[in-house]
């Protein structure tokens, strides 16, 4: 186990690179521009990153394309774009400590967790869907012997993904793996606050052996590459994952260009629903932390709403805080943290106005709410837990992105049930109960893309994940679904004499 002091070290000997990467290279922005990404642990600069805009759209787009249309990725055999991803999975695993030391310094994320979750599961993703890519069929209709009707998937061109800045690396995964295992080229946009894991494995990806062109990746800001993305009329697809109000306009970008296919998941407001009938209440509290509190909160599928009836209300509290107390929040180099800093200094202040306006609206502050650590420079929140929340109330209708937990009572199953749809999210939810009627009925009734009983998750890399609603739009992610939404379906109808 690396130690804290050992993790320091690393950090200052860590050699940064933030020049985009372009048709199998690393290069300045076409205007040599950069932006500053910061350490926000410490609110320090950390490296220049290329700013990108359109023209450097215009030079990924193109490199893209000729190689899309060259056939050196999109028509190779299946197998041989299963080694080149295999092999890709190999070396981020090989190169683990790197690239979780730059997500950590970069979104302030504990190293723990980069270490132990994010980067084993960003090489999971890729070697899942590389070994799924020789092993899906095409179809024959039953048309009848007088034709053969084949039914054929071909990859859509060229993609365009935008990334979120909470879990970089494992997004740029969850996006690229079915992406180019399918055989499309992809101009990944990583979010300006988080673009050096990104670069790192596009380097191995060329590495790995994908072709130049194939992968390319845009660094800059949303009104700059993101929007030259959008609206490009020779991207076939955007995948975004990201805010709900981003996410609509890349619709409009689609609809007022070329009306690319857009594949969107976006915000959530998350219920925990804790039935009557649950005996034991430690697990379901060291349950409702994670899902409150992991990566800071800054999560879709946060667990950030837990509904509970008032016979169990005090005793769950209760637990809830017990179990909190061992989460420490600090430098995220520190092994021990659990909860790191959060993204920026407008999004801190963001979470904090929330506390603030919670206060405001009556809720009882249980815990937390304040600022922390501010010697350090950089945006640290306490862990905050609210009482007595309304469903009418802000801090339990919109997305905080932060670690924030409300306790919500409600008076019988309908009414938690009315109270965990009462969004205008869908994305996930919790289900606690000890009666396997109750799981299968109230599950099948919460509007959510993923439903999970007796734990929190996003299931594993066989379910496809996404959301209901505002939450989603167009396909989702993580799973075989996930190739479909990168392809288009062909009929070839041969008429037979």
């Amino acid at each position: 186990m690396t130690t804290y002091q050992e993790w320091k070290q690393k950090a200052e000997t860590l050699s940064l690179d933030g020049r985009a990467f372009i048709a199998g290279r690393r290069c300045a922005a076409a205007s040599n521009e950069t932006f500053r990404t910061l350490n926000p642990s410490t609110g320090k600069v950390l490296a220049d990153i290329a700013k990108c805009e359109a023209k450097d759209v215009e030079r990924a787009v193109v490199a893209a394309r000729d190689a899309f249309d060259s056939g050196v990725w999109s028509r190779v055999t299946p197998a041989q774009r299963k080694t080149v991803l295999l092999r890709l999975a190999q070396l981020i695993e090989e190169n683990a400590d790197e690239l979780a030391l730059l997500e950590a310094l970069e979104a302030g994320k504990p190293i723990g967790e980069c270490l132990g979750l994010d980067i084993p599961e960003s090489a999971a993703c890729i070697r899942w869907h590389a070994e799924a890519t020789d092993k899906r069929y095409d179809a024959l209709s039953p048309s009848g012997p007088s034709v053969v009707s084949m039914i054929t998937r071909e990859p859509i061109g060229v993609v365009g993904a935008v990334l979120p800045w909470n879990f970089p690396a494992l997004m740029l995964a969850w996006k690229i793996g079915p992406a180019l295992s399918v055989g499309n080229s992809v101009i990944v946009k990583p979010a300006e606050q988080t673009s050096l894991s990104t670069l790192r494995i596009a380097d191995l990806a060329f590495q790995a052996g994908v072709p130049a062109g194939v992968l390319n990746v845009v660094t800059g800001f949303g009104e700059g590459a993101g929007q030259a993305i959008g609206l490009h009329p020779d991207i076939d697809l955007v995948a975004f994952t990201g805010s709900t109000e981003t996410g609509k306009r890349f619709l409009r970008y689609s609809a007022d260009t070329n009306l690319k296919r857009v594949v969107l998941e976006c915000g959530g407001k998350n219920p925990q629903i804790v039935l009557p009938d649950v005996a034991n209440l430690d697990p379901v509290a060291e349950n409702a932390v994670a899902a409150a509190f992991w990566n800071m909160g800054e999560n879709c599928s946060a667990g950030s709403r837990i509904l509970v009836p008032a016979s169990k209300k005090a005793e769950m509290l209760q637990k809830v805080q017990a179990v909190l107390e061992g989460w420490k929040t600090g430098d995220p180099l520190d092994p021990d943290v659990k909860l790191g800093s959060l993204i920026e200094k407008p999004h801190y202040e963001k979470v904090l106005a929330h506390i603030e306006k919670a206060k405001a609206e009556g809720a009882r502050l249980v815990c937390g709410g304040k600022a922390t650590l501010g010697e350090t420079g950089g945006w640290f929140v306490e862990p905050t837990i609210f009482d007595n929340v309304t469903p009418e109330m802000t801090i339990a209708r919109e997305e905080v992105f932060g670690p924030l937990l409300c306790f919500i009572e409600y008076d019988d199953i309908e009414d938690a049930v009315r109270i965990a749809n009462d969004t205008c999210y869908g994305l996930a939810a919790s289900l606690w109960t000890d009666n396997v009627n109750h799981a299968h009925k109230i599950a099948a009734r919460i509007r959510a893309g993923t439903v999970t009983v007796n734990c929190f998750g996003e299931g594993d890399l066989s379910t496809p994940f996404g959301g209901f609603k505002q939450s989603g739009f167009g396909g989702r992610d993580k799973s075989v679904y996930a190739h479909d939404q990168y392809c288009e379906l062909k009929t070839t109808w041969l008429k037979l004499d």
